[in-house]
């Protein structure tokens, strides 16, 4: 998972407007395919730490420095205690209405994708069907020795560090920094970005890789991005339309107005 691009300085004053929804929409209405991506702002709405900035410290770690294989082979212990403590506010978060509202999106679009860059499953939660988990999802856990994946859902666990019935380490089943995004979730994308009429982007901070070059690959196919964010991102200049604001007070709104054209 490599980082990017350039943060834009401050959140824009200028807020969504009828317009700008009416734009979104009329494009929505049209399209035959649409991919949606999603970042740690939508889950922020549930009152999920972002991993970045002062949200992203514990116990005077930065999460930059846990989420690492080196990191992980150094205290594998310390590494599990962060991820211990992170799956324990998640267990008492709930989607919002911004992960429903893609759920209802999903259901009027015969091609769809979600794409997210979050590990903590509120999109399943919700019930979205057709989703790539691109940087993995922490509640399921890895041996070292074979690979082997599974599902740990305990809250707290039991042992720290977690270990397999073989005996070996478990580690949990996420992109780490130096890491590459399994060749599998890649290509999904890929092909979908050739194919999608609309994407939608939510949430993300626009500087990781290569989600971050996503919508500059959609905009290069001819489709139509559309941006929803609490602020100005790098994704901004590459997109249509850009709306400023909560993704769970805009994202029904959208859904809302698509229905109406339908």
């Amino acid at each position: 998972m490599k980082t990017g691009g350039r943060r834009c300085a401050g959140p824009l004053k200028a807020k969504m407007n009828r317009g700008d929804i009416g734009k979104a929409v009329g494009k929505l209405a049209g399209a035959k395919s649409l991919l949606v991506i999603t970042g740690a702002g939508i889950s922020a709405e549930s009152g999920i730490p972002t991993f970045r900035g002062s949200d992203g410290l514990w116990n005077n770690h930065r999460a930059e420095d846990l989420a690492t294989p080196s990191a992980f082979e150094r205290d594998p212990a310390v590494v599990w205690q962060w991820y211990d403590w992170r799956r324990g506010i998640i267990a008492k978060a709930m989607p919002n209405p911004g992960h429903l509202a893609i759920k209802d999106l999903e259901g009027m679009f015969g091609h769809f994708l979600l794409i997210t860059q979050n590990v903590d499953g509120l999109h399943e939660r919700s019930g979205i069907r057709n989703i790539i988990e691109i940087h993995g999802n922490l509640w399921r856990v890895r041996c070292v020795r074979d690979g082997r994946g599974s599902m740990l859902m305990d809250v707290p666990l039991k042992e720290v560090p977690p270990r397999c019935a073989c005996g070996a380490l478990l580690r949990p089943d996420v992109v780490w920094f130096g890491e590459s995004i399994p060749g599998e979730a890649l290509r999904r994308s890929f092909q979908a970005l050739e194919a999608c009429d609309v994407l939608l982007v939510v949430g993300t901070s626009g500087v990781v890789y290569p989600v971050a070059s996503f919508p500059e690959e959609v905009k290069g196919n001819g489709g139509f991005v559309i941006e929803i964010n609490m602020e100005e991102t790098p994704i901004t200049r590459a997109a249509d339309v850009s709306l400023f604001g909560r993704s769970g007070d805009i994202l029904p709104e959208i859904v809302k107005e698509l229905k109406k054209s339908r």
